[in-house]
């Protein structure tokens, strides 16, 4: 799960990071008074949307006392942001940080991720901060310091002072960027994150470090400890057909291609968004029903699929063990008369009452294609997208 920067920030404040003095607001009607409650000068106005590269987009400006500060909240709030990551559609302002502008002397960048590789939280440094740090690996990969944590011990304090010296950090500036490092470390663990990212971290020209921009994402099978963090969920920044299928219960993320999946277990989705690909298709979603999956959900699942315009055709493939295939027929059946089904529909069904379910969908008076393995099923969906 995403979050805004301003939650980002508030979250990381709570752990003893510091972050410059700002509110959110969602009208421009409410400007005047954050700016005169952080001193009625310079501020910044910042679009906050579940992306990166706001500021090249205009989503980010600096405003010169009230007046201007309203002006430019009118004309961000209500936009439509696109930037690099946002794709085309873009997204719309709803909400922005007002912020007081600081005085910066340097950038850094501080980020936390789980390594795949090592199954470590890894900290990351760099002295090129303000800039994406996919650009700092593939330029400079040797000014990315890091320092692989020990999840039996924690980050330690001597691996706090040595991303400070690696830094270059002022001396007397070490003591307070370690108990920095440290409160980010902190609240990475806490909350069960699987990033916690400051780009900027600024030192200012009298020696204060701050979080400037913050990013976190949470571990969604995490949330359920965290109640607090679920309640900052924005579905209006997700996708909603995303949205429409958590709350169903199912596994879906959609993609740009145009042969829909329904499939159950996450590594056989995989495996079909893959041979898929081999056979010369591009899938539109991954989408696992689980093992258990309710015929209601293999329905839902059906019709989430068949919400996607870019659909052309739809791969069922199903491995009947813990959910029966006769089960999924009745799912699929259901789902397409209630629909009124118009475009190809190919199902591959193995395990568990696999003959009944073939029977079903062949009786259903549908225009199924029913394959007999995994390699024809896909030769033969993505024939069908075409």
């Amino acid at each position: 799960m995403k979050i805004h920067e301003y939650q980002a920030k508030q979250i990381l404040a709570r752990y003893g990071v510091a972050i410059p003095r700002g509110e959110v607001i969602e009208s421009p009607d409410e400007v005047r008074g954050v700016v005169h409650r952080l001193g009625g000068g310079t501020v910044v106005i910042k679009a906050q949307i579940h992306a990166g590269g706001r500021g090249q987009a205009g989503g980010v400006k600096r405003a010169r006392g009230p007046d201007e500060a309203e002006a430019v909240a009118r004309q961000i709030l209500g936009m439509k942001l696109v930037t690099h990551q946002t794709g085309p559609q873009g997204r719309t302002v709803r909400r922005v940080l007002v912020e007081e502008a600081l005085d910066v002397a340097r950038e850094l960048y501080l980020g936390l991720v789980i390594d795949r590789s090592s199954g470590r939280p890894v900290f990351m440094a760099s002295t090129e901060g303000g800039v994406e740090i996919e650009e700092v690996a593939a330029r400079h990969p040797e000014r990315i310091l890091k320092e692989f944590i020990d999840p039996a011990v924690g980050f330690q304090a001597f691996q706090a002072r040595k991303l400070a010296f690696g830094l270059q950090l002022d001396p007397r500036q070490v003591s307070e960027a370690a108990k920095l490092f440290q409160a980010l470390y902190r609240a990475f663990e806490a909350t069960d994150a699987s990033l916690a990212e400051i780009n900027p971290l600024v030192v200012t020209p009298d020696g204060r470090l701050l979080a400037l921009d913050a990013k976190m994402n949470f571990d969604d099978n995490a949330l359920f400890r965290h109640p607090d963090i679920r309640d900052l969920r924005d579905t209006n920044e997700e996708d909603p057909l995303e949205v429409r299928a958590t709350n169903y219960g199912l596994n879906y993320i959609r993609l740009d291609g145009n042969v829909g999946c329904m499939v159950n277990g996450a590594g056989l989705a995989m495996a079909t968004m893959d041979i898929i690909q081999y056979a010369g298709g591009r899938p539109a979603n991954f989408l696992d029903v689980g093992g258990g999956a309710s015929e209601e959900q293999v329905r839902h699942g059906f019709e989430i699929i068949l919400s996607d315009p870019n659909v052309r055709a739809v791969l069922i493939n199903i491995f009947g063990g813990i959910m029966r295939c006769d089960i999924v027929a009745n799912g699929v059946v259901a789902a397409a008369k209630s629909l009124g089904i118009q475009i190809p529909v190919v199902v591959r069904l193995e395990g568990t009452n696999v003959e009944l379910g073939q029977q079903i969908l062949r009786e259903s008076g549908l225009n199924f294609t029913v394959a007999s393995g995994m390699k024809e099923a896909a030769e033969k969906v993505v024939a069908m997208a075409r």
